[in-house]
């Protein structure tokens, strides 16, 4: 592999998450309003919904990590968890009530869970140190393209055939048509060839146990981990457009160009972390995360949301591939899938437990809440990625 040339199975990688996120957010902004409106459900039922559904991913994210460096094989954790949630979603298709959608987002989670820290992983370990953040944003650019691409096709669905007066039916339809891409991400998996563990350039300094995750990444887990205090899912962002008057389409309009956003400056912020302290801009997207979130609070027209939704593409183009990056970069070789996935689990827990108290305080504070406490959650962990001691690199455990 040539200095600056990614290897293929990133790529490979990519067009897997592209696929399965065409499938995924086809459904993501329609799954709370499919739940309100169809199924009847309330606010807080979502929150649980939701927050159950991320905390298992996150959860067998760390137990999964841990067992891929232990078996020394990502591939197959992969191909499982990308199959898994390919099957989950006809199963939202056929529910009668919310206790089956919880079922089957749980398994669709399940599936995300046993598959995003091998993945992460495998990505590490065919990329460069120099290229892991390009490597990851690359990655996350196209994940996200994809995401764009669904929520485009459900935006077309549902305003082709939207007033037909069927909209029930017309949204059980969605998730059976989302199955189909979701089937492609797993058939790509075949060509994704692991390799052979290897071994990074000898450091200058003494090596750190192969095993240690070290104190550097654990204060990184720290800082983060204060935000997601207050980070629930965005569902409530959803569910707040609506609250204040846009239509589902758009909604799906809003959402649309979040993902464009994303999509946009994934790869270039990608590139820029492998220049830069990766932290920096850890910092500036967890300080946008906050002004989107206050605003989002008082925010009281259509043209306000539609513009804090680009703005909060900004902040997941910042902080989602350029953690990872870091992550990967200060743990030795042999416990990156252990470091990711602990990670994950962390802040997943951390998430559900935001996500029940959003649920709670939009059912019996206000629909403002929620986002006022992700807001002061969000610029807290902001101070601290820059007053905790993160800038030093350690050779010995970065590989």
């Amino acid at each position: 592999m040539s200095e600056n040339k990614l290897s293929p199975e990133v790529k490979r990688l990519g067009w897997v998450s592209f696929f399965t996120d065409v499938s995924s957010e086809m459904l993501y902004a329609v799954t709370p309003i499919f739940l309100s409106t169809v199924l009847g459900a309330s606010a807080g039922i979502i929150g649980v919904i939701e927050g159950i559904a991320e905390a298992t991913a996150s959860v067998l994210k760390g137990l999964s990590g841990w067992y891929s460096d232990k078996i020394r094989n990502r591939k197959r954790f992969v191909f499982a968890g990308y199959a898994l949630s390919a099957i989950a979603k006809p199963l939202i298709a056929v529910a009668g009530s919310w206790v089956f959608v919880l079922f089957a987002r749980f398994l669709d989670r399940f599936g995300k869970g046993i598959r995003g820290s091998a993945r992460d992983a495998l990505i590490a370990d065919v990329t460069p140190k120099e290229l892991r953040g390009r490597a990851f944003g690359l990655h996350r650019a196209m994940d996200t393209a994809g995401a764009w691409l669904g929520v485009a096709i459900s935006l077309w669905i549902l305003h082709t055939y939207g007033g037909t007066g069927k909209l029930q039916i017309l949204l059980r339809n969605l998730y059976w048509i989302a199955f189909v891409p979701a089937l492609v991400g797993v058939l790509f998996i075949f060509f994704i060839r692991e390799p052979k563990r290897r071994e990074d350039v000898a450091p200058k300094e003494p090596a750190a146990p192969r095993t240690s995750l070290g104190k550097r990444y654990w204060l990184i887990v720290a800082a983060a981990s204060i935000g997601y205090l207050g980070f629930s899912s965005d569902a409530f962002l959803i569910l707040k457009a609506k609250d204040i008057g846009l239509s589902i389409t758009n909604v799906l309009i809003a959402y649309l160009a979040y993902n464009a956003c994303y999509t946009l400056a994934s790869y270039p912020i990608g590139k820029l972390s492998d220049k830069m302290r990766m932290e920096y801009l850890l910092c500036a997207g967890l300080l946008i995360y906050a002004f989107v979130y206050w605003s989002m609070a008082s925010a009281d027209s259509r043209a306000a949301v539609f513009i804090l939704f680009v703005v909060y593409g900004l902040y997941a183009a910042l902080t989602e591939g350029v953690i990872r990056a870091l992550i990967a970069n200060v743990v030795g070789t042999d416990v990156k899938a252990t470091a990711l996935g602990i990670f994950s689990m962390i802040t997943g827990v951390l998430a559900l437990i935001a996500s029940l108290l959003a649920g709670w305080l939009w059912d019996n504070v206000s629909s403002d809440a929620p986002f006022y406490l992700g807001a002061v959650f969000a610029f807290l962990s902001a101070v601290c990625f820059l007053i905790l001691p993160l800038e030093r690199r350690n050779p010995a455990t970065a590989s």
